[in-house]
């Protein structure tokens, strides 16, 4: 059965759908062309975890690998250790976004997931959603396709940025995370970064000097404005020319960090 919700109460099929609504779990657990009973099956499985504080693992590197899980509300950083013993952030999910993908292949998870705040997450047993996706027609090609989507995003992600220079990391990272608050129908435009900046300059390789003066290069430039965690994307057009091309689309005054 599912996990009673925050009130205490088991979660009605209506408020699982309204939960969802903007999770990439939704085509997965929803699909529009399931019967009633299906849907039922499917939600018998789903479990909603209690929540996460700031700072706690919501699993651990090496830790056996039994659920994929969806942010619901907060956001998660996937990290790992560095050959000096320091902390390498690998990744960071946001509402939406699936979370120990990594881990099906070996069966162990190569990462830790931490709660960058106040964070809940769904909980769906690898082993039940596999069996039930034997018995449900199309369930099984919707789980890969899913599943298939949110790997490639990551890859994706290190690839580019890998490739890039330090003003261009930012302004891909800024225009990534526009685009992932953007399709779950928050604004595109003004959010609020759920990492730090010293994070954000360790998922970039960037030493923290380095994004603080980025950030004031954009600020000065009037592509974005920016007050602690809270941004906004003044110029998304400059922003994307930065992070699609080389030194021609950077203004004169601009130097490499």
């Amino acid at each position: 059965m599912s996990a009673p919700n925050d009130t205490g109460h088991q979660p009605t099929i209506r408020s699982i759908r309204q939960a969802c609504r903007t999770c990439s779990l939704a085509e997965l657990c929803l699909p529009v062309a399931l019967e009633a009973d299906d849907v039922d099956a499917l939600d018998r499985i789903v479990q909603r975890r209690k929540p996460l504080s700031k700072g706690a693992p919501l699993y651990r590197d090496g830790d056996a690998f039994g659920a994929i899980y969806a942010v619901r509300t907060g956001a998660l950083k996937a990290t790992t250790l560095a050959e000096d013993g320091s902390e390498q952030i690998a990744a960071f999910h946001l509402p939406g976004e699936l979370v120990g993908l990594d881990a099906i292949h070996s069966g162990k998870h190569p990462s830790t997931a931490v709660a960058l705040e106040t964070t809940s997450v769904c909980e769906i047993p690898f082993e039940q959603l596999e069996t039930l996706a034997e018995t449900i027609p199309g369930l099984q090609r919707q789980l890969l396709r899913v599943m298939s989507r949110e790997i490639f995003s990551e890859q994706e992600m290190l690839h580019v940025l890998g490739r890039r220079t330090a003003e261009q990391r930012l302004a891909i990272m800024l225009l990534s995370l526009s685009d992932r608050f953007g399709q779950r129908g928050l604004s595109a435009t003004r959010f609020r970064l759920p990492m730090s900046r010293h994070e954000l300059s360790n998922y970039l390789g960037l030493a923290p000097e380095t994004m603080s003066r980025l950030f004031k290069r954009l600020v000065d430039w009037g592509w974005i404005s920016a007050s602690s965690r809270e941004i906004e994307l003044l110029d998304k057009q400059s922003l994307r020319s930065l992070a699609g091309t080389d030194r021609e689309a950077q203004p004169r005054t601009s130097k490499q960090g």
